[in-house]
Parts: C-alpha cells; structure tokens; sequence
C-alpha cells in the first residue's frame, strides 16, 4: 500500500496516517516495525530491488552462452530499472531527487550484482569465451557503466526510436570488443 501511495502522491505528500489507513493498520502498529515515513520508502525500495535481483538470477542461470548471458544480464537490467520507475509514477520524482537516498538502500543490490558479473565473467573465461585478465575489476566497470546508462535510458534517450533486438548487436559488439573476444 505504501509503494502505491508513494507513487500516486510522493514521499513528502504521504504520511503515516496515510499508509495506515490504507494498509488497514493502525499508526502505533506501523511504528512498531518502522521508525517513519522513510523507512517505508526504503522497504519499499528494496522490494523493488529484490524484484529486479530475482529476474537477474533467473538470467543468470540460464544455461547459455557466457556471451549471451552477459548480453542479457544488461537488458533486464536496464528495461527491469525503467519498468519500475515507470510503474511507481510519483515514486519516480522522488527517485530523481533523492538520488542519495536510493544509493544507500541500493548497496545491497549493486554488490551481488557485482558479484553476478564475477561470475559470468569467470564462467566465460574459463570456457575461453573471455580474455580478461581482473575479473573483479571488469565486473566493477561492468556494472557501474549499465548503472550510469539508467537515466538516459528510463527517458529514452539512447537508440531513438530503434528496437531492443535492433540494438543488440551493435551493443554485443561493444561488450565482446571488451571483453576481448569477436562476437560469433
């Protein structure tokens, strides 16, 4: 209920009174397990990274190419960021201006993330897909890169007009190129 009035009204235009109503509990209960308003909104957030980090693990254990896995990692990544941003309406403001805020519950997110990226990268180097010498240096860059195409990306600012299968080569191309093979 609080995502849904965080995302019709804001953070700062919803208060506990709000979700208590809305939740059918009341504020004394709501306070019994958290401290304010904001730390709803970090649940809240984090549910939504737990929905994002679940679709990432069924990528991941997709038995495909290293390649392919890599490729696929970063489009539910991205397309995952864009449909929960999109679907929270308000919450995407607040979002946006509380930038800070969201790094802080995401941090969780980012590392397994990271270690997501290790693995595949490991995987695809040891099949001989991949020729990279640090591993955890490329899963950093990896991620810190899709993390940095988020905004843009949310406002569809990269590959106007252009299809998500019209793209994938070009990007596959881009992330092969760097991971130091050819595509196939």
């Amino acid at each position: 209920m609080a995502r849904q009035l965080f995302a019709k009204n804001g953070l700062e235009n919803t208060t506990m009174n709000d979700i208590a109503v809305a939740s059918g509990k009341g504020r004394r209960t709501l306070y019994t397990y958290f401290k304010s308003k904001e730390d709803i909104y970090y649940a809240v957030i984090e549910s939504e990274l737990e929905r994002l980090s679940d679709k990432l693990d069924e990528v991941a254990a997709k038995r495909i190419r290293p390649q392919e896995k890599v490729i696929e990692l970063i489009y539910t990544h991205l397309s995952q960021i864009r449909e929960t941003v999109v679907r929270n309406g308000n919450l995407r403001a607040e979002f946006f201006r509380n930038i800070w805020m969201v790094e802080k519950v995401r941090k969780n997110f980012d590392d397994a993330e990271i270690e997501l990226f290790r693995k595949v990268f490991t995987e695809g180097k040891e099949d001989g897909e991949f020729d990279i010498e640090n591993v955890d240096l490329v899963a950093d860059i990896t991620h810190y890169c899709i993390k940095g195409l988020e905004v843009p990306y949310i406002y569809g600012r990269i590959a106007h007009g252009m299809t998500e299968e019209a793209t994938k080569p070009q990007v596959a191309k881009i992330v092969y190129s760097a991971l130091g093979k050819r595509t196939r």
